[in-house]
């Protein structure tokens, strides 16, 4: 009977404007949740089929939806751990029970362990950086581990590259090969000197000694050796021998490398790991020597000072020395979808049916946003937005319980009619 059908039809209007009013409260009440994104009802009607001569109403049917691909404001902080993206993307997180999600939480702080957690309990997943590049997996998450800012908090790390570029006087004296500085020979003669201080294994610094000597027309040689082995007038003879020797050629119409000439000079650094110094720029023009750069990576045992994070997700750690190390890269994560994830207690979400599956890789890269440090970003519900929907759907609740009430009432008259 169609009056049965309006109480049946209303009662789901009933229902429905109630669930919008449950989302209108879930957006008010995570007006102030960093990253949440607003939840929208929206309805579509439920037909039943009818005859030529009769009308038999249908219903409604309610759908909730997450706008998570919305961008939310960013609002600066004071702590450099806040994390906002800009864009799209999610940051991927480990729940409690090692189970990893997508987030725009980015409140992370460190915990007892020095791992960045947010206020919902998840960690900050990234890439270690030390010893090797990460090797990225864009399907999936394997390969990640929670970012840990105090496992640097006292490091070393020993010298691998560097670089030696000098210019060498072309009206140098050439020195015989048996006084060479490589022959290690109490009567060595050199044409110019320099050090370089490269760092060991364990943080320790180790002076090298780097002699230029020329040897021919428009040939040099470079012999580097450990200061430490040096006798007690601080040059030759050595305790020990060379640590490299490499002869360079130049081109006598530009004065620059020869094409043939070896532009490198590679060493083990006593106590350390092998190091390779770029003299790719070095020349013999006729002036004076003269050291144009000279450096090595590495930084001997620091306390690390500061936690900087890019905008390229790359994690910095800063050492009391003016040192600083990349130790990690936070990755991102995106779908297809973003809208139709599956929302998770803790402003988390988990891929569906629906959203696609996750691709993975970093900030800025084509199609991800990018991270900013410092900053947070701002549920997307508005308060006025709710208030005014929130009218709306007292209005549509209240009029679908007076078609209600009439069909009662229409249904007492037809009951009353046998009296």
């Amino acid at each position: 009977m169609s009056l049965y059908g309006v109480m049946r039809t209303s009662s789901s209007g009933m229902a429905a404007q109630a669930a919008r009013i449950s989302t209108v409260a879930e957006n008010v009440a995570n007006s102030n949740t960093t990253g949440y994104k607003a939840v929208r009802t929206e309805f579509s009607s439920l037909i039943v089929d009818n005859s030529l001569g009769a009308y038999n109403s249908g219903s409604v049917e309610v759908n909730t939806q997450q706008l998570v691909s919305g961008q939310g404001t960013l609002t600066a902080t004071s702590s450099l751990t806040d994390l906002g993206i800009q864009g799209q993307g999610f940051f991927i997180a480990q729940g409690p029970n090692g189970e990893n999600v997508m987030t725009r939480s980015g409140s992370f702080t460190p915990n007892q362990n020095g791992e960045l957690v947010n206020t919902s309990g998840f960690k900050l997943m990234g890439y270690p950086l030390v010893p090797n590049q990460p090797n990225v997996v864009v399907n999936g998450f394997t390969g990640m581990v929670p970012i840990d800012v105090n496992s640097n908090k006292l490091s070393a790390v020993p010298s691998t590259t560097g670089t030696f570029q000098t210019n060498l006087p072309s009206d140098a004296t050439v020195v015989a090969a048996a006084n060479l500085p490589s022959t290690n020979s109490a009567g060595a003669t050199f044409t110019d000197k320099s050090s370089l201080i490269a760092i060991g294994n364990q943080g320790q610094e180790v002076t090298l000694d780097l002699y230029a000597t020329k040897t021919g027309p428009n040939a040099w040689e470079v012999a580097a050796y450990n200061r430490a082995d040096a006798s007690a007038n601080g040059s030759f003879p050595y305790a020990s021998g060379p640590l490299a020797i490499q002869n360079l050629q130049f081109d006598p119409n530009n004065g620059q490398l020869a094409g043939a000439s070896p532009n490198s000079l590679s060493l083990t650094v006593p106590g350390g790991q092998t190091l390779t110094l770029d003299m790719t720029s070095t020349s013999q023009l006729a002036t004076t020597y003269s050291v144009i750069q000279g450096k090595v990576n590495g930084n001997k045992a620091s306390v690390a000072t500061l936690t900087e994070i890019a905008k390229d997700g790359t994690v910095f750690v800063a050492y009391d020395n003016g040192t600083r190390q990349a130790v990690y890269r936070i990755p991102m994560a995106t779908v297809a979808s973003p809208d139709h994830l599956q929302a998770l207690s803790g402003n988390a979400y988990a891929t569906s049916g629906q959203s696609g599956d996750p691709h993975v890789g970093f900030p800025q890269d084509a199609g991800f946003g990018s991270i900013n440090s410092g900053v947070l970003e701002q549920s997307t519900a508005d308060i006025a937005s709710e208030f005014t929907d929130m009218i709306d759907a007292q209005r549509g609740y209240t009029a679908n319980s007076k078609v209600f009430q009439t069909g009662a009432d229409l249904m007492d008259v037809l009951v009353n009619l046998k009296r």
